[in-house]
């Protein structure tokens, strides 16, 4: 989970026109909603790492998938107006990438909130609960 954050981050600096269409035009400033959301995966992988951080990193993980709602739900509604690498967003994909990708990738950070915190003595527990490695 921490590469495949750390990877779409640095991504939105790598190939920002990739982004650009994706964005409804109604939110504003592309370039800066481009650039926070990188920022925001790469923080986000960043917490992920740390233990002391890691419950945190995981809710800004799964706010800022919900903050993509609105793409999203634009690339459904205006599919046709996307264009990709000289193709039109298929707007099925869009519906897979709602419905089934987008409640996985919030699964998936759910389930790491509890993973790695350190307990009362300083050690590390994997289930998260204080004094399982006692």
């Amino acid at each position: 989970m921490i590469a495949a954050y750390f990877a779409a981050g640095i991504n939105h600096f790598v190939m920002p026109d990739f982004y650009f269409p994706l964005i409804p035009a109604y939110l504003g400033n592309k370039p800066l909603l481009n650039t926070m959301a990188g920022v925001a995966e790469i923080l986000g992988a960043i917490g992920l790492m740390i233990p002391a951080t890691r419950k945190w990193a995981v809710y800004g993980i799964i706010a800022m998938l919900l903050a993509f709602l609105p793409t999203h739900i634009y690339m459904i509604t205006d599919a046709d107006k996307i264009v990709l690498d000289g193709n039109g967003l298929p707007a099925w994909a869009a519906w897979i990438r709602l419905l089934i990708i987008h409640p996985i990738l919030i699964g998936w950070a759910w389930g790491h909130r509890n993973t790695g915190t350190a307990d009362v003595r300083g050690a590390t527990s994997t289930s998260g609960h204080q004094g399982d490695l006692a």
